[in-house]
């Protein structure tokens, strides 16, 4: 039979109801002709409850009882799923990460799948087993110990799954109805869209939104899993709900640009009158990186009497890190600054589409409209399908609406 598989989120299995509406989900697939693997999160808020235990037991944890402890919510949440199946006369089992098994790396917290073997599982589904309840987040590292995939793992989970199996479609429930153009949070008019391609969601999914974990998107498109955006709270199960991420030869027509997205937890920091030579850059991003810090935007100023400044953006949880690795730098001499200034209160506000590739005006118009409202740029950095800036965080609302109405976003192509 045809495999389908589906993941539901922590707000999706917050309790037993919630898991029992979403086994009614599941049992329609089944009697749709598939045999089913459902990845499944733990409840919601119960991984920040476990993370909290490990952090009051421990402040130096050891990593590998850390995977062993926040990865038992997604076996409690399986289990139960498993159960409420087979109240339901369909023939389903609990399966966890070991089990399965599914191979990772040994990077315990941020582990990485290296392998799934569909032997196991196929031979189950052969003997008359419907569905498949994998506890998704977690794996078994080559030393034989549960590791987990870090946060939104069950995401990656689920499209390994999907790529192993070379099932039909990965849908994947959670709490929205489907991939927006903005925030509706943020912008009242922002439309759902029906279909996005792979290399757009992952840049909207690097940049901020948060309806697909960004490792998840670029396995699928690596391997060209068909992924499906839906809410598990909405009774809609036509084949057009939600919103479908797929290869970009399968949207026939599409807006120049397809979303606007925001990251308000950013921070612009500045190298003062760096010396500047030949390596620089490479001391610089070479010394963050092995801190750790996440760079994004970069801006190197023009160099006058042999002097430059250097700007990067960084989240703003790893301001004191980045601080700490370019002093630490300095007193050991690899490196020559005057001061770092480090501005807390900016926000990243980009405009995502593939039709940038074919048409031209994209950034004009981006920087026309946010002039008009008052809204002064501090970095600018573009790709391919992808223009994003630094500004005042008190100007982050403002800004992506402004430009939703002026990229007409609320309008079909």
């Amino acid at each position: 039979m045809p495999v389908l598989v589906m993941k539901f989120g922590g707000t999706s299995v917050a309790n037993l109801d919630r898991i029992a509406r979403a086994a009614k989900r599941i049992a329609v697939e089944v009697s749709r002709g598939y045999d089913v693997i459902v990845i499944v999160s733990a409840m919601s808020g119960k991984t920040n409850e476990l993370v909290g235990w490990v952090n009051e037991t421990s402040n130096l944890y050891d990593a590998r009882e850390y995977d062993a402890v926040v990865s038992s919510g997604e076996n409690v949440t399986a289990g139960l799923m498993a159960l409420r199946l087979q109240q339901m006369d369909v023939p389903a089992r609990s399966w966890q990460g070991w089990q399965v098994p599914l191979k990772t790396t040994s990077a315990h917290g941020s582990a990485r799948i290296e392998e799934i073997p569909t032997d196991n599982m196929m031979a189950k589904f052969g003997e008359g087993m419907r569905v498949a309840v994998v506890a998704g987040f977690q794996g078994v590292s080559p030393e034989g110990r549960i590791t987990t995939l870090g946060r939104g793992g069950s995401d990656t989970t689920a499209v390994a799954f999907a790529a192993a199996f070379d099932a039909e479609r990965c849908d994947i429930y959670t709490d929205v109805d489907g991939v927006y153009t903005t925030d509706p949070r943020i912008e009242s008019k922002a439309r759902k869209l029906d279909k996005i391609a792979f290399e757009e969601m992952l840049e909207l999914a690097s940049l901020g939104a948060k309806v697909l974990q960004t490792r998840s998107v670029e396995l699928a498109m690596r391997y060209d899993v068909k992924l499906r955006v839906l809410s598990s709270f909405e009774d809609e199960m036509s084949d057009q709900a939600g919103t479908l991420v797929c290869g970009e030869d399968e949207i026939v027509e599409n807006n120049v640009v397809s979303g606007v997205a925001y990251s308000r937890d950013e921070a612009k920091m500045t190298l003062v009158s760096v010396a500047d030579r030949p390596g620089i850059a490479a001391t610089i991003f070479g010394t963050l990186s092995d801190a750790g810090v996440l760079v994004d935007m970069i801006v190197q100023n023009i160099s006058e009497e042999g002097r430059t400044d250097m700007t990067f953006s960084c989240p703003t949880d790893q301001v004191a890190r980045a601080e700490k690795a370019m002093f630490e730098a300095k007193e050991a001499g690899s490196l020559n600054y005057a001061e770092m200034i480090a501005d807390t209160d900016v926000a990243k506000i980009s405009v995502v589409g593939i039709g940038m590739r074919s048409h031209t005006g994209v950034a004009a118009k981006m920087f026309d409209c946010l002039s008009r409202e008052g809204i002064n740029i501090k970095v600018i950095t573009t790709s391919e399908i992808k223009i994003s800036v630094l500004v005042d965080r008190k100007y982050m609302e403002l800004a992506v609406q402004a430009l939703h109405d002026a990229f007409e976003l609320d309008k079909a192509a």
